[in-house]
């Protein structure tokens, strides 16, 4: 993913629009959820659940294409709460490769759900699976130069649709899972953490306005009325590439006052992601006065996932930072 993130020189970041509080239950309301610091439950995995559709062309914007089935996995604990927190978590690979049941989603879904939260991995389609991309798109990865890879350029619109399309599905069952919608987070690695980021700063209209449904009309199974609010991101060795993109195709600052809250976690010899973009996100930030953790990794690598930060693993970190920057309640 290294091109992509140094060659775009793009600028830019979501807070994932206005809060569900019609979807929430009397239980929910001005009551944090409560999580526990021990693995306090057994989890319920259910694979496969449809959240979306979305085209696979033949070749770039091809009229001729297929209509492809968006997965999930769903991690729920086993337990009796109507006041769940709930994480979104989006995998790796360079928007080339990888799954929802890459080991280190599947692993931190496990240890967050055995502790109250519900947890999501999530598939979106990847480089072969040839997404519609919107024409300015074409155009800008066409004409520019600074676009080594055009390839994994034209990958990144049909990703960040489908982890659009993954959130609002997850407020829309809010219901479903007992999730209280003012408590949802998202988070990722790579790639994943790139599109966990773009969730977290850009606004509703991003990833989805660009395209019609005349262009594509899998956009009627992406539960496009659905308000969401992202209230924390987990970044593990991510880039703001794609909401600086708005910023380089539309004119749109999308980095504010309005962004959720991140933790920021890299390497510093990354060769992959350079450690530039993680102080880029810090710098975005301190600007906007949101609230941040940065953790630079010294000496690590890309994929760091056994490092560990004042003694403790990242997934420990992770629950420190979910718990203070939504007030939940630990027990």
């Amino acid at each position: 993913m290294r091109n992509i993130i140094y060659t775009l020189s793009l600028s830019l970041f979501f807070t994932a629009c206005s809060s569900s509080e019609k979807n929430q239950t009397p239980e929910q309301e001005n009551t944090a959820p409560v999580v526990t610091t021990e693995a306090t439950y057994d989890v319920l995995v259910t694979k496969d659940i449809v959240y979306a559709e979305g085209l696979s062309h033949e070749s770039i914007n091809s009229t001729s294409s297929t209509v492809k089935q968006l997965t999930l996995d769903a991690y729920v604990p086993n337990n009796t709460s109507n006041n769940r927190p709930a994480v979104l978590l989006i995998h790796g690979g360079g928007f080339k490769s990888g799954s929802k049941e890459s080991g280190a989603m599947v692993y931190l879904a496990n240890y967050l759900a055995e502790r109250g939260w519900v947890a999501f991995s999530i598939n979106y389609r990847l480089q072969d699976d040839l997404g519609t991309v919107p024409q300015e798109w074409v155009n800008y990865i066409e004409s520019t130069n600074n676009v080594v890879d055009k390839d994994q350029a034209y990958a990144l619109y049909p990703a960040s649709r489908d982890a659009k399309a993954a959130l609002r599905w997850v407020f829309a069952n809010a219901g479903t899972y007992n999730i209280n919608p003012d408590y949802v987070s998202v988070g990722g690695g790579s790639a994943g953490a790139v599109s966990a980021i773009m969730l977290g700063v850009t606004e509703a209209e991003d990833y989805y306005s660009e395209i019609t449904p005349n262009t594509d009309p899998t956009l009627a199974t992406t539960n496009s009325s659905e308000s969401v609010k992202v209230r924390a991101i987990l970044d593990f060795w991510g880039s703001g590439v794609t909401a600086r993109l708005i910023n380089d195709l539309y004119g749109k600052q999308r980095f504010g006052t309005n962004d959720a809250p991140i933790l920021i976690i890299h390497g510093t010899e990354d060769a992959t992601v350079d450690f530039a973009e993680a102080e880029q996100l810090r710098d975005y930030y301190i600007n906007s006065g949101v609230a941040y953790e940065f953790y630079p990794l010294q000496g690590e690598g890309h994929s760091a996932w056994n490092a560990t930060i004042n003694g403790k693993r990242l997934e420990e970190v992770c629950f420190d930072f979910l718990v203070a920057q939504q007030n939940l309640n630990k027990q």
